[in-house]
């Protein structure tokens, strides 16, 4: 397989992308990734293509795709394994004493976007549609988890025999991140006038670079540190190691939970982890790797700011090459139900933002809830980018609060363990949405439960 056209394909869409994001004023005020833009451009092109060219087109497709379909679901590993990399990685008292009532929030909206999500399509959407309990996934694979989780998702949905599930996952993840800008910035006017927040970067008070996408030449960041000598091997090969070494160390978990699961006879009916993804464990195996770096007092050696751009660098790649290979008859075919389905999930969102953030969380609570509803409608780069919109000197609780309930949230939800175990369980059983419906519910109770307890009679 030729893979230097498809290589530089999508490197050309990329920066497309980018001069689009650069130059189109529409594209600038709705924040717009330039990956996203690269991605639809590369949908659209394809498509054009396919239409016009009917005998060569999919010749011609497939020559400059080639390898396409296979990048998200290796990509979205390395997205996964690079979250705890690089940064000490703190107790779970600290990090609650920190981020408690952050952490209660999140964990409400991720689980109410199952239980809106799976309550449209099991009590209404499966009569009026005939589409499976799993439809009501799309809200939590698409929103909360974003386009890596629904394109890590891709074979699991393929092996429990729903593969339109994939398409409609990331177009709901293209919804999700474009309307959690737009509904972001809504919010954010509204809390403006009604003076819930004071420090606020407009999008006319920024600068043309700015508003670009772009830093000023003397303003530019470093993309991370050297932390070890070139002779010896490139810091950034090294950084690349050690992303490797934690995708094997999930890799070896998955495997021990498969042989755990076929000893033990109930489990081994149930077959859990026999679709289990990998990139939910190459993230545990990030934190194990990283905890031994700190053990052993050599967690100098890993730089943060480097992972994070080759977890940056993996995400866009990803984003592509996932958007380009939407199967637009998935999403025609099921129209209706989708559009009602993103629709409730945005007003979910909007609800949480409105009427639960202002109850449930402490000070500064619009800039704690708007940096929790670009997360879990988009990626955390969303929901930190609506945040700088409302407090963009770092003056409020917010930031922090913020980046400490993502340590303790992930692992979870958004793509994390409960994510994958739903969707396995919609899929498998008959009554898996039932299930998951309930749990989701339930913790939701639970949570609300523990946030009256440690904090709900103090606010009274």
């Amino acid at each position: 397989m030729n893979i230097i056209l498809p290589f530089c394909t999508i490197c050309v869409l990329l920066a497309i992308g980018k001069l689009l994001r650069v130059k189109v004023k529409c594209f600038q005020a709705l924040y717009i990734p330039s990956s996203i833009l690269s991605g639809i451009l590369a949908l659209a092109l394809i498509q054009i293509i396919l239409a016009v060219f009917k005998d060569t087109g999919s010749e011609v497709v497939a020559t400059y795709t080639a390898g396409w379909s296979k990048l998200p679901g290796f990509l979205i590993n390395i997205v996964f394994a690079v979250i705890f990399l690089g940064s000490k990685v703190p107790s779970v008292k600290e990090a609650w004493n920190k981020a408690g009532p952050q952490l209660v929030y999140g964990q409400i909206v991720a689980f109410g976007q199952y239980v809106v999500g799976l309550g449209l399509a099991i009590f209404l959407l499966s009569n009026m549609f005939n589409i499976p309990a799993a439809f009501g996934g799309l809200i939590p694979v698409g929103f909360e988890g974003g386009h890596g989780t629904a394109a890590g998702l891709a074979d699991t949905f393929t092996q429990y025999g729903w593969t339109s599930g994939k398409d409609l996952a990331l177009a709901a993840a293209t919804f999700g991140i474009v309307s959690a800008v737009i509904v972001g910035m809504v919010l954010i006017n509204w809390a403006i006038r009604k003076g819930y927040v004071t420090s606020i970067k407009q999008l006319d008070d920024m600068s043309e670079f700015e508003r670009a996408g772009l830093y000023v030449k003397d303003a530019q960041p470093a993309a991370g540190r050297q932390t070890v000598a070139c002779h010896s091997i490139d810091s950034l090969a090294f950084h690349i190691a050690i992303i490797g070494v934690s995708i094997l160390v999930g890799l070896i978990i998955l495997q021990i939970l498969k042989l755990i699961e076929m000893q033990i006879p109930g489990m081994r009916e149930l077959g859990i982890f026999q679709g289990f993804p990998l990139f939910p464990l190459a993230m545990i195996g990030g934190l194990i790797v990283q905890i031994f770096f700190d053990k052993f007092k050599r967690n100098y050696l890993l730089d943060h700011g480097l992972m994070q751009r080759v977890g940056g660098t993996a995400l866009d790649f990803l984003v592509v090459s996932a958007i380009a290979i939407i199967s637009i008859n998935a999403i025609t075919s099921n129209f209706a139900p989708f559009i009602i389905i993103v629709a409730g999930g945005i007003i979910w969102n909007i609800f949480c933002v409105m009427f639960l953030a202002k109850r449930l969380l402490p000070n500064y609570w619009f800039e704690r809830a708007i940096a929790e509803m670009g997360q879990s409608m988009g990626v955390t780069a969303t929901g930190v980018l609506l945040l700088r919109a409302v407090d963009p000197n770092n003056q409020t609780d917010a930031p922090e609060a913020f980046a400490y309930k993502q340590l303790l949230h992930e692992p979870f939800m958004g793509g994390g363990l409960f994510t994958t175990t739903a969707v396995i369980l919609m899929l498998k059983y008959a009554n898996g949405g039932l299930i998951v419906l309930g749990i989701a519910f339930s913790a939701i109770i639970l949570w609300l439960i523990i946030w009256y307890i440690l904090w709900g009679h103090k606010k009274k």
